[in-house]
């Protein structure tokens, strides 16, 4: 029904607008009992041949909601109704902000891709621990990232800032360093200024009675020097593990027109689907499966969620693929990860 009957309707309009609006559709239907048993009926499967235990953590399944879609926790147990396994929140920021100016989201229709530069806008860090109070159950990762107008030799006191507020309301934490929208940010990806970061999270984890898993997101753009390098900080500083991908700056093979697709941001869709998988088994293999790691980039089908599943990944995220495919694509990745197992 998505695909045949909305997707053809909402891709007419501006997507940031048709983002807000589908989120204030779903969000009346599931106050109304119906619809919210309703969406958990056509899509939500419970099949303990699907439950995983990932970091430490049981997942009801491996299939999950990636950070940006659901920036400031506003719908993620609305969202957990259709078959979502956890919901990743983010990412957030110590402070609101409004991201980089409009248009900022551009469909790339004829590539199943999608162009952002949104800039981290979400509404601070406290805002979302307000929502957060309000969890029904759903298991959530809390994706952290610095604001724009902090400087890079500042922003561990950002990701500090977001780890004490969250602690008590998600059950991991991932760390941004990676999106290419936030001017400088990827810089924290070298190997000196992301060690700090990292185990300077690892000591306020510490502190804590009990440790929360803390995950490193990476670019699919990074060389294999520099995910040799992912590999050693993962070991140096006993973070729990790595999601692998975010979004890419390269343009390599896109369909669509010229002006489009030179938009500036982030890319995501189906032309990430063979990257971040490479990036998936690189570090799988060279790392001799040491660190679980969520994958993440141009999951549009089943095949495509278990080819990054048999790559190495522990669990898979969706986005883009979410967008394009709707909430049946959770329900038929879930429905083949059943038949393997049989």
């Amino acid at each position: 029904m998505y695909k045949l009957l909305l997707r053809p309707i909402l891709f007419n309009f501006d997507p940031e607008k048709v983002h807000h609006f589908t989120f204030k559709m779903i969000r009346v239907l599931s106050k109304l009992p119906l619809f919210s048993s309703m969406f958990r009926g056509l899509y939500q499967i419970n099949d303990s041949k699907l439950e995983r235990e990932v970091f430490g953590l049981k997942f009801k399944n491996p299939v999950g909601l990636a950070a940006g879609f659901d920036k400031d926790a506003k719908l993620f147990n609305e969202l957990h109704d259709f078959g979502f396994g956890f919901v990743e929140i983010g990412t957030l920021t110590p402070k609101s902000q409004e991201g980089n100016p409009k248009k900022r989201l551009f469909r790339l229709k004829k590539d199943s891709a999608v162009i952002n530069r949104m800039g981290f806008n979400n509404g601070g860090v406290e805002e979302a621990v307000k929502r957060l109070k309000k969890n029904k159950g759903v298991l959530i990762g809390g994706n952290i990232g610095k604001n724009k107008v902090t400087p890079n030799e500042n922003a561990v006191e950002d990701y500090k800032i977001c780890f004490e507020a969250l602690f008590d309301y998600v059950d991991y934490f991932v760390v941004n360093v990676s999106s290419p929208n936030t001017p400088n940010l990827r810089e924290l990806q070298d190997k000196e200024p992301l060690t700090k970061l990292l185990n300077t999270l690892q000591e306020e984890n510490k502190k804590k009675p009990s440790e929360k898993p803390i995950l490193l997101k990476i670019a699919p753009d990074l060389t294999d020097d520099q995910l040799m390098d992912i590999i050693d900080i993962v070991k140096d500083t006993k973070i729990a593990g790595v999601i692998a991908t975010n979004t890419t700056i390269s343009r390599k093979g896109l369909k669509s027109n010229i002006t489009l697709a030179n938009e500036k941001g982030g890319l995501s869709g189906k032309p990430l689907t063979k990257r971040s998988t490479e990036v998936i088994r690189f570090l799988s293999e060279k790392s001799n499966k040491a660190f679980p790691i969520i994958g993440v980039g141009g999951i549009h089908t089943a095949q495509d969620a278990l080819e990054k599943l048999n790559a190495g990944a522990s669990l898979v995220q969706l986005y883009t693929g979410f967008i394009y495919e709707g909430p049946k694509l959770i329900k038929d990745i879930n429905k083949a990860l059943i038949r393997k197992s049989v």
